[in-house]
Order: structure tokens, then C-alpha cells, then sequence
């Protein structure tokens, strides 16, 4: 048996990047995964294996609908779903064997089976018991269910997000329960595919949480691609009979009763924290009225030497945000400064046009009672936008009106996921929008949106 210096519970995005960083920092580090492979939800069953689809479906969307309008003339493809598939797999697997090459590399012993915390220092994987001066949890999320909803991945009819990924054919139609970031991008790619997709929300509007503005741009943009939306809808049941399913919904401003019939029904409904197995409440660790682990400043849970991170701790659910934490976390067991900026973690949606955020929306700018200035730039008013058929949105940019500070942006439009980062590392520095509108920008580029949106904050975008 060794004892450790770090024992990570979990190899997805935090938890994998814990163990790097902390083995690069001199520390004697293990793993602890019980999958087949390394990378967790993200590298598995969700980041890139549903970005693969994306861009799958996304080229087959512009061969038939901009092929022809660039004089690309030739017979439409078509799809052998297999062999999409086959290509989805191939850059998962490429992906998390890299993980595992890192994991050599760095010296870190992959412990492969589920993990039992028995005490502080002690961590139970299989039938031995490993012994280390620190434990971080990092064992992410899951699907949440729905009441009166029975998800069943293998039958292919009603699935969660996984199942979603690796449906047995294309549906013909597809009822989408839950209109946030998992639920569009699914729904964006069977809708490309064929699929008639119907999207049912609980609130009035999709991604909750985001501008109100984008909001509303990108349902009209979404609508135009084919997909249909019942917002204010409570789902009460979903029945299955004959390989066919029936979601039967009441209307929140009157109560009526509907229901829609579809050959898949994906429930995307957000996730809770996955921390079953680890035997938190035997040894004490706390956790949140919303089943979280409770963390400190540090990362530490109520017993000592006991960190967590990532999907099972309160905050925005995004890999990126698990491997800041992994970082930071690794730092603070090392005993030097770990640091997580809240305030500038960016959100994509990686539909078409991309959707990405960071900072304060304008609503809740104002709601903290500052003074605010926003800039605003659509994409037609962007000669790289408008060649690429991409002109329909957007970026805003939220400032301190008094001091001009960056307090945040949101971006609609081609290659929103890339740009945003210029914001973020602008906000990372304090820098003011002036700061971004003086910068010169390469012409043609998609990016010059964000200087003409920074310039609106002022005396005004020169191309609006």
C-alpha cells in the first residue's frame, strides 16, 4: 500500500488537472476513476463528444443551405449515421488516451475502480485501502430527473443527455424538456439532422440567467432554423407506448392541459452533484440544502484535509471552472496561493451562431444599483460576418458608467466561443472599454465587433 500526498477522487476536468498540477508542484499524486477511460462526463459523454456532433451537423447545415449561394454546386450529402458516430468516438477516444498519456508522464498512479473516503486520509478503492495527507473530491455531476419522467438510455426513446448522444437512429421528431445550454445544443443538432425538434420550458424565456437581449435573439434565430418552443410549460408525465412517446405538459399562464407526440424525448433539466458512494455523511462532511459539497475559501470541506471541487460544489456547472479549481486547489495543498476570479468565468453555447457570456448582464448591472453604459454592435455591420451567412447577432458590452470599467459581455454570432476571451483577459486586468476600442484589430475578423461594441460605449462604433 503507498500513501500518497493527494488522492483525487475523480478524472474529469478537475479532477485530472488537480492531479497534473499538484504532481507538478513535487507532490506524489493517484487518481482515483472507475471508467474504462480518463476525462469524466466532459471528455466521455459530454463536452466533446457532443461538440463533435455540433460540427458534424453544422457542416451538413451549410452544404445545404450556403454550399450553393458560394457556387459550391454538387449533390447534397448525406448522413450514415454510423459513421458519424464512429467519427465521435474516434475524437473521444484520441482525447482521453492523451489524458492518460498525461497521467504517465507526470507520474501519477491511476487507482481504477470507485471510490470510499473512510476517514481523513484514508480512501477506500475496491478492497484496499489507500492512505494520503490529502483527498480532494472531484467526481462531477449527473442528469437530474424529472418527476413523472422515467429516463431509459438503452430503449432510446426517453434519455438524458448521454443517451442523447448515442441514439440507435435519427428521430424523425424530438421533444426537448428543458431549454438551457445541454438542451439547445442537442436539440440543435437532430433538428440539422432532420429531426422535427419541439422545445418545452418551464420559464418564460430560454437560458435562463443570460441578457435578456440575447435571449430573445436567439430563440428568433433558433425558431428560423426549424425548432419549435412552449415556454411556461410544467412536463406532468411522459408515457412511452410502442416505441413512441407522449409528453403531456399544463401551460403556467392558464393551466391548460397539452401533450406532443415524438419518437425520442430528450429530458435536459440541468444536473445535480454526483457524490454517491463516497460516504460523506458517515464521516461528516456537509453539504448545502441543494446536496453541494460545503466548501470554504480554500476549497476545504468541514473535515480537514478533505477539499472539493468542480460540479460537486455550488457555482456555475462548466469544466472550465473545475479546472481553475483543480488548479487553484492543487496550489493551496502545495502550500502556495490558490486563486479562483469568479467574476470572469465565460459561458459558451456552441450552437450556430455561438452563444458566449462573461461578467454581469445588463440587468443585473443595474440591478446593483450602478450606473451603467452599454455598447452595442450587430454583426451586419462586419464584412467577415456577412461572408460567412453569420450576421444575425451581436455583441454587447456592459461598462461602469463612471469609470468605464469593464463589468462584462455577451456575444451572439460566428466564433462567439473564441472571441470572448479577448473580454475575459481585458476584465482579468481591470482594462476599461477605451482600452478595448484602442486596440487595433486584424481586418477581416469576426473579433473587430468587439472593438466597434467598445467604441459604442463612447463616442460611437464607426460602422454602425
Amino acid at each position: 500500500m503507498s500513501t500518497y500526498d493527494l488522492i483525487v477522487i475523480g478524472a474529469g476536468p478537475g479532477g485530472y488537472v488537480c492531479a497534473i498540477r499538484a504532481a507538478q508542484l513535487g507532490l506524489k499524486v493517484a487518481c482515483v476513476e472507475g471508467r474504462e477511460t480518463l476525462g469524466g462526463t466532459c471528455l466521455n459523454v459530454g463536452c466533446i463528444p457532443s461538440k463533435a456532433l455540433l460540427h458534424a451537423s453544422h457542416m451538413l447545415h451549410e452544404t445545404h443551405e450556403n454550399f450553393e449561394k458560394m457556387g459550391l454546386i454538387g449533390a447534397a450529402p448525406k448522413v450514415d449515421w454510423q459513421k458519424m458516430q464512429g467519427y465521435k468516438a474516434e475524437t473521444v477516444g484520441g482525447n482521453t488516451k492523451g489524458i492518460e498519456f498525461l497521467f504517465k508522464k507526470n507520474k501519477i498512479d491511476w487507482l481504477k475502480g470507485w471510490a470510499e473516503i473512510e476517514g481523513a486520509g484514508r480512501v477506500k478503492v475496491g478492497d484496499t485501502t489507500h492512505e494520503t495527507k490529502n483527498i480532494v473530491i472531484a467526481t462531477g455531476s449527473e442528469p437530474a430527473s424529472l418527476k413523472g419522467v422515467e429516463v431509459d438510455n438503452a430503449a432510446g426513446v426517453v434519455v438524458d443527455s448521454t443517451g442523447a448522444l448515442s441514439l440507435p437512429k435519427i428521430p424523425k421528431s424530438m421533444v426537448v424538456i428543458g431549454a438551457g445550454v445541454i438542451g439547445l445544443e442537442l436539440g440543435s443538432v437532430y433538428a440539422r439532422l432532420g429531426a422535427q425538434v419541439t422545445v418545452v420550458e418551464f420559464l418564460d424565456a430560454i437560458t435562463p440567467g443570460m441578457d435578456g437581449e440575447v435571449q430573445k435573439q436567439f430563440q428568433r434565430i433558433l425558431a428560423k432554423q426549424g425548432l419549435k418552443f412552449v415556454l411556461g410549460a410544467a412536463v406532468q408525465e411522459v408515457e412511452v407506448e410502442k416505441g413512441k412517446a407522449e409528453v403531456k405538459y399544463k401551460l403556467r399562464k392558464d393551466d391548460s392541459a397539452h401533450e406532443i407526440e415524438a419518437e425520442c424525448v430528450l429530458v435536459a433539466t440541468g444536473r445535480r452533484p454526483y457524490i454517491v458512494g463516497l460516504g460523506l455523511d458517515k464521516i461528516g462532511v456537509a453539504l448545502t440544502d441543494r446536496g453541494f459539497v460545503q466548501i470554504d475559501e480554500h476549497w476545504q470541506t468541514s473535515v480537514k484535509g478533505i477539499y472539493a471541487i468542480g460540479d460537486a460544489v455550488p457555482g456555475p456547472m462548466l469544466a472550465h471552472k473545475a479546472e481553475d479549481e483543480g488548479m487553484a486547489v492543487a496550489e493551496v495543498i502545495a502550500g502556495k496561493h490558490g486563486h479562483v476570479n469568479y467574476d470572469v468565468i465565460p459561458g459558451v453555447i456552441y450552437t450556430t451562431p455561438e452563444v458566449a457570456s462573461v461578467g454581469l448582464t445588463e440587468e443585473a448591472a443595474k440591478e446593483s444599483g450602478r450606473k451603467v453604459k452599454v455598447g452595442k454592435f450587430p454583426f451586419m455591420g462586419n464584412a467577415r460576418a456577412k461572408a460567412l451567412f453569420q450576421a444575425e447577432g451581436f455583441v454587447k458590452l456592459i461598462a461602469d458608467a463612471e469609470t468605464d470599467r469593464v463589468l462584462g459581455c455577451h456575444i451572439i454570432g460566428p466564433n462567439a466561443g473564441e472571441m470572448i476571451h479577448e473580454v475575459c483577459v481585458a476584465m482579468e486586468f481591470g482594462a476599461s472599454a477605451q482600452d478595448i476600442a484602442l486596440t487595433c484589430h486584424a481586418h477581416p475578423t469576426c473579433s473587430e465587433a468587439v472593438r466597434e461594441a467598445a467604441l459604442a460605449c463612447g463616442d460611437g462604433a464607426i460602422h454602425a
